[in-house]
């Protein structure tokens, strides 16, 4: 219920200063008596598509651990969290990154990365993880998820979800209009745009989400076979990312919270809205490279 919460909580608030700041540039005004202003409407589908994936981006890391209950390793408390940040930072230094942050939530079989920058990202393993796959099953989970950062992984998926976002907000109102003028075409004392825009703005924005969501998704899945491969070459072998996979399958994973479920290592059964392939796909993928 908290996860909920949050996430409602969040997004009306991006909304809403998404909202003001189109109002400040004046960009939300694009419907004028004259017709539709086709460069105010871009500026607001720019603001509206890539603003909220921006700043989704940039509040990732604490949304992370504030709603997954991340405990970030300070000072490693036992041998277990002296490894975890060990191969974190071993990892890292092969990747040519910078430290991530390192932290363990309460849960099953799950790990992700997160953050906006590179050198300042954070790598978080379930406890789950840890009490129920070897040590260098556990090593290949960490090189995926830094392979992740040093991908640029967040970065790519933001930019493909803004740029799909804009294309939803812009195309819709563009035949949103468009209908509403063929419906009311011989209606010469109207001014302004009726229900048929209103209506046929709403619909398109669920249903070209919904495609926009396809399109997102297909690049999370090909992004998490680049990371399983990261991770066999950080680990000079792919035998332990097989065994981690393979594991995984036959393991209860966790949900993770939405937003930072692309970047698990865990995901759903390779559907079109998944982010994340079949393991069976990933295991072979690794086994013919």
């Amino acid at each position: 219920m908290k996860r909920i919460l949050l996430f409602v909580v969040t997004n009306l608030a991006v909304v809403l200063v998404l909202g003001i700041v189109s109002r400040l540039l004046g960009v939300d005004r694009f419907l004028t008596a004259n017709g539709l202003n086709l460069g105010a409407l871009l500026g607001f589908a720019l603001i509206m598509g890539f603003g909220g994936a921006i700043i989704s981006l940039l509040i990732s890391k604490p949304m992370a651990k504030w709603s997954a209950g991340v405990q970030i390793i300070e000072q490693p408390r036992n041998q277990d969290e002296a490894w975890i940040v060990d191969t974190v930072r071993k990892f890292a230094d092969k990747a040519g990154i910078g430290m991530p942050e390192v932290g363990i939530f309460e849960g099953d079989p799950n790990a992700f990365a997160t953050g906006a920058f590179r050198d300042s990202a954070l790598v978080a393993v379930s406890t789950g993880l840890l009490h129920n796959m070897t040590k260098e099953e556990v090593e290949a989970v960490i090189g995926h998820e830094v392979a992740h950062i040093a991908n640029g992984d967040m970065v790519t998926m933001t930019l493909i979800q803004g740029v799909m976002n804009t294309f939803v907000v812009f195309l819709s109102r563009v035949i949103g209009y468009a209908v509403d003028s063929f419906l009311r075409k011989n209606d010469e004392e109207s001014s302004g745009p009726g229900m048929g825009y209103y209506i046929t703005t709403i619909v398109l924005d669920i249903v070209l989400g919904f495609v926009a969501a396809i399109i997102v998704a297909w690049f999370s899945r090909q992004r998490e076979f680049r990371a399983d491969a990261g991770a066999a070459q950080l680990m000079g072998r792919k035998q332990p990312m097989i065994n981690a996979l393979a594991r995984l399958g036959g393991l209860h994973s966790a949900e993770l919270p939405k937003s930072v479920a692309a970047m698990g290592i865990a995901g759903g059964i390779g559907q079109l809205f998944s982010t994340h392939p079949p393991i069976e796909e990933r295991i072979a993928a690794l086994q013919n490279s």
